[in-house]
C-alpha cells in the first residue's frame, strides 16, 4: 500500500508535460474534531494518489489545511472524496487566480499539532466565536467606513509584495507573533472601532477573529475566503479592488497577481519589482525580491558570499553545511543586511511601476513534447540563453520549445549551439548549452524538444 510519493519532482513535472492535462490550482481548510489524524492522513493519500492529486496538506485533531494541484477533468471526483467526511460537505474550493501545471509536484501530507502555527491555547476561549464573514463587495463597504480598522495578517515577506490600502501591515515573521502585537496596539478601539482582517485564504482570521472577540473586541469581521476568493469576486462582479499588487502563494509560483501596480522593490539594486526568488546556496535558501538583471548577474543568490559558495565544488558545499541548522528552509522568512533594499512594516499604498502584461501563467499543451532541461543563464548583451542538459541529447535542427511563467511558450529551430566553448552538433545529457534566443529567457524557463 503506497502512502508516501515514489516520484522525485522533476519525474513528475515530465510526467505532468507528458499528460498534457489541464491543472487547478486550489486551496482549502476546515476546522473540526478529527479523532485519528493518522489514519484520516493515509486514507487521504490512497484516495487523492489515485486522482494525480499533489499538493503541500497538514492535518490535525482541529482539522485540515491545504493546497493543492490536480487535473481539472478530476474535480468533481476529487470533490466527492471531501464529502465523504461531513464536516467537508459543501466546502469551499479556493481556485487559484493564476493556474500552473507544476505549482506542486509532490503528494505531501503531513500530521502536525496544528493545522496553523497561532501559538494558541485553543481551551481558553471559544474558537467557534468567529468573526463575521465578508464577501468583496461588503468588504469594500467596510473599508469606506472612517471608523474601520483592516489589519493584515500574513507576514512581511507577503504584505510587502500586496495587500489592501491602508491595512496595518505587523512586521512579524510568523502568524502567532502578530496576535498580540494587534492586541496591544488596539487596546483602546474594542468598542469604538470595526476590526476588519484578511489573510490568503482565509484561515488564519478564522483562528484570529475569534481569539480578538475573546479579547473583548465588538466589532470584527473578517474577509470570506481571504484574498483569493476577494480577487475572484471583483472579476466576476466587475469591482474595484481594493488590494493592490501580487498575492503571495507558498507554491512554485511564489505569487498570483491581483493588479497590475509594483509596489515593493528588487532587494539588491532597487528597482521596481515584486518576484520572489529563493537564495540558489542550499545552506541559505533566503526567500527574497529579485529583478531579472540581478538574477542573472547573480545567478539566483542573495549575496555575493552565497554566489561563492554555489560556484564551489559540490563536497566543499556540504562541508561547509555540516553541523548547521539549515535544513529545508525554502520559505526562509529571516531577513539580512545584504538586502539594502527591503521593506516591511509601514507598506505604500502606491504604485511604483506598473507590471508588463504576462503571458497564460498556464502552459497549454499543445503538442507532444519531452522536457530536455533547464534555464541556466541569460546573457542580455549577447542575448544568448544557457541551459543544462537533464534529460536526452540535443541536436542540430532540432525544434525545440521554451516555456515559463513569464516567457510563455516560445518554439524555435536549433541551427547553431556551443558547448564548452566549442560550436558542436549534439549536446549530451550534463552538458551546459548556449545558443542565441530572439527574447529574454528567465531561470524559471524549462527547455523542450518538440517530438514529431
Amino acid at each position: 500500500m503506497q502512502l508516501y510519493n515514489t516520484l522525485s519532482a522533476e519525474e513528475r513535472a515530465i510526467m505532468i508535460d507528458d499528460a498534457g492535462k489541464q491543472r487547478l490550482t486550489l486551496s482549502f481548510y476546515a476546522y473540526a474534531k478529527i479523532q485519528d489524524p493518522k489514519k484520516f492522513r493515509d486514507d487521504l493519500f490512497l484516495a487523492w494518489n489515485k486522482l494525480d492529486a499533489l499538493g503541500r496538506i497538514y492535518v490535525a485533531t482541529e482539522g485540515i489545511n491545504a493546497q493543492m494541484s490536480i487535473p481539472e477533468e478530476n474535480l468533481e471526483v476529487f470533490r466527492a472524496t471531501l464529502e465523504v467526511y461531513d464536516f467537508m460537505k459543501g466546502i469551499r474550493l479556493n481556485e487559484a487566480v493564476e493556474h500552473d501545471d507544476h505549482s506542486f509536484l509532490k503528494l505531501t501530507i503531513k500530521v502536525r499539532d496544528k493545522i496553523v502555527a497561532d501559538g494558541l491555547n485553543d481551551e481558553t476561549f471559544d474558537v467557534t466565536n468567529i468573526g463575521v464573514h465578508l464577501k468583496a463587495k461588503e468588504f469594500n463597504e467596510i473599508l469606506d467606513n472612517p471608523n474601520t480598522i483592516v489589519v493584515d495578517f500574513r507576514n512581511h515577506y507577503e504584505s510587502e509584495v500586496g495587500h489592501f490600502k491602508g491595512a496595518i501591515t505587523p512586521d512579524v515573521e510568523t502568524f502567532r507573533e502578530s496576535l498580540p502585537i494587534i492586541n496591544d496596539q488596539l487596546q483602546n478601539h474594542k468598542e469604538d472601532k470595526n476590526l476588519v482582517m484578511y489573510c490568503t485564504g482565509g484561515i488564519r482570521c478564522e483562528k484570529a477573529s475569534a481569539y480578538f472577540k475573546h479579547q473583548g473586541f465588538k466589532n470584527v469581521y473578517q474577509l470570506e475566503g481571504g484574498i483569493i476568493n476577494y480577487a475572484k469576486q471583483i472579476e466576476a462582479e466587475g469591482l474595484e479592488s481594493k488590494f493592490i499588487g501580487k498575492n503571495f502563494v507558498f507554491d512554485n509560483r511564489l505569487g498570483e497577481r491581483i493588479t497590475d501596480d509594483i509596489i515593493s522593490q528588487c532587494h539588491q539594486c532597487g528597482k521596481p519589482c515584486d518576484n520572489h526568488t529563493n537564495c540558489e546556496n542550499d545552506g541559505c535558501h533566503l526567500l527574497f525580491i529579485q529583478c531579472d538583471e540581478c538574477k542573472a548577474a547573480m545567478e539566483n543568490c542573495c549575496s555575493t558570499e552565497c554566489l561563492e559558495i554555489v560556484h564551489m565544488p559540490l563536497v566543499d558545499q556540504v562541508r561547509l553545511r555540516t553541523g548547521k541548522q539549515v535544513g529545508n528552509k525554502v520559505f526562509r522568512k529571516g531577513k539580512s543586511e545584504n538586502l539594502r533594499f527591503k521593506h516591511s512594516g509601514e507598506l505604500p499604498n502606491t504604485a511604483l511601476a506598473t507590471s508588463e502584461k504576462p503571458a497564460d501563467i498556464r502552459q497549454k499543451i499543445k503538442v507532444k513534447k519531452v522536457l530536455l532541461g533547464k534555464a541556466e543563464h541569460y546573457y542580455v548583451k549577447a542575448q544568448v540563453g544557457q541551459f543544462t542538459i537533464e534529460n536526452q541529447e540535443l541536436t542540430i535542427g532540432d525544434k525545440i520549445l521554451i516555456s515559463g511563467p513569464t516567457t510563455g511558450n516560445q518554439e524555435l529551430v536549433l541551427d547553431k549551439m556551443v558547448v564548452d566553448g566549442a560550436e558542436t552538433t549534439t549536446a549530451k545529457i550534463g552538458d551546459k548549452v548556449t545558443f542565441e534566443v530572439p527574447f529574454r529567457i528567465r531561470l524559471s524557463d524549462k527547455l523542450y524538444k518538440i517530438l514529431g
